[in-house]
């Protein structure tokens, strides 16, 4: 059979199936099968059993569920509670204050957990009902908690990341921490937009008229800072140093999860099992989708299909860039309408050898790669974060103004995206220093 038409039954029929609203999973592991049956080689079947014996074997993701339990944990343990409070002190009286306290916790949020939905429903539940009481604008609210939860896709330790360099077989190590300065790049961003909002665009954000607090009480409110600070040293560190694996970084941050809970205690069986079936629900999801994506790679490589893709983009008489730019713009699509572990595992494989082909770095491209599914997280009408954040939406807010406030964050990603592609070394400078 032709190369072509294999090209087109894959991708057509991969197409077909996900619009039908089908879980991604099964869809892979399907379509791979009977492509198998029906294209290959009944026999070629045990090459789908090979991928489910490689994917459950693979230590590098078992980083995977531990950082997710080390964030069910924290959410159950009253830290981000803390944070907010401790940012309502500190930027109270700033005009836009609380919008840029959140930006801050949703940092450091994802310096602790590297979870998206978590930074964004727990920003949801906790600062969105604060703001609008202060009469900031809706649209400004829902557009800060979005384009800031997502903050967990670019700064380690992120999910997102680990998974992206299991399947690019690059450096874990590395490719967390060139997450940092472009996740940092993106939260200054925000910061200047919010404060751009709130002096020059009248009635969008209130004049503070609260109360001065007295340092003393900002000062003592720092102590709920340490907690937080401690096991993003602990992750991070660990990792910056060489002294843990990502993989062991992940346990390490578990027990401090742990240890944060007991400490404060709100430690309790039933917290940590609650925990724990979060945990397992979610990891058993990301795993299917692991072996069917994987199935799916496999028998599009073994037909040919890998092959013709990356010969025809060869022979396209355009600039590497250009190519590098219809990637992302795939990426921004695929993010409004699939979950990002889904994306990577089945874009990853096919973009890496063209990205290989054309000379660029390995690291760089996945930052690109995650700033990318950031826009589409945020991409109005379907992307995740929008739907996360619908669930906290208080009575008489709609997704009308949760449409209209993500859009300007959407073009600072976009600009981000930009810079970080016109200068490589804002990206990969920092992993040269990881072991």
């Amino acid at each position: 059979m032709s190369p072509n038409l294999i090209l087109v039954l894959m991708f057509g029929g991969l197409t077909l199936l996900m619009v039908t609203g089908l879980p991604i999973a099964f869809v892979l592991g399907g379509l791979s099968l009977l492509l198998t049956i029906t294209l290959w080689n009944p026999d070629s079947v045990i090459i789908l059993v090979l991928q489910v014996f490689d994917t459950m074997r693979s230590e590098p993701l078992l980083a995977v569920p531990l950082y997710i339990l080390m964030a069910g944990i924290l959410q159950r343990s009253g830290v981000i509670e803390d944070l907010y409070r401790v940012m309502g002190l500190w930027f109270g009286r700033l005009r836009g204050g609380l919008a840029i306290g959140t930006v801050i916790i949703c940092v450091v949020m994802a310096a602790m957990t590297g979870v998206v939905g978590a930074a964004v429903t727990s920003m949801g539940v906790l600062a969105m009902p604060e703001m609008l009481r202060r009469k900031y604008d809706p649209s400004l609210v829902a557009g800060t908690i979005c384009a800031a939860g997502t903050l967990g896709v670019l700064i380690p330790p992120s999910v997102l990341t680990i998974v992206y360099a299991v399947t690019a077989q690059v450096s874990i190590g590395k490719m967390l921490i060139a997450g940092i300065v472009p996740g940092l790049l993106l939260a200054l961003a925000y910061i200047l937009y919010i404060l751009y909002v709130a002096y020059f665009k009248p009635g969008k954000v209130p004049v503070e008229s609260v109360k001065p607090v007295p340092m003393r009480l900002k000062l003592l409110s720092l102590q709920a800072v340490v907690i937080p600070a401690l096991l993003i040293v602990m992750v991070l560190g660990s990792i910056f140093l060489g002294i843990a694996t990502p993989t062991e970084a992940a346990a390490v941050g578990v027990v401090g999860a742990i240890l944060a809970s007991f400490a404060r205690r709100r430690f309790t069986f039933q917290g940590l099992a609650d925990a724990g079936i979060q945990t397992l629900k979610v990891t058993s999801m990301i795993l299917w989708i692991t072996i069917g994506a994987k199935a799916y790679v496999a028998i599009f490589t073994g037909l040919g299909g890998a092959d013709t893709l990356i010969g025809a983009i060869r022979d396209l008489d355009v600039s590497p860039y250009v190519v590098l730019a219809i990637m992302m713009l795939i990426l921004i699509f695929l993010g409004t309408c699939l979950d990002e572990i889904g994306i990577i595992l089945l874009t990853v494989p096919v973009f890496l050898p063209i990205v290989k082909a054309f000379g660029f770095d390995e690291i760089w491209f996945g930052v690109l790669y995650a700033i990318s599914i950031q826009v589409g997280y945020i991409s109005p009408p379907f992307g995740y974060s929008l739907f996360y954040l619908k669930a906290t939406l208080p009575k008489g807010m709609g997704m009308a103004e949760v449409y209209r406030g993500v859009v300007p964050f959407m073009g600072l990603q976009i600009l981000v995206l930009l810079i970080c592609a016109a200068v490589p070394g804002m990206v990969t400078w920092l992993p040269r220093f990881v072991g």
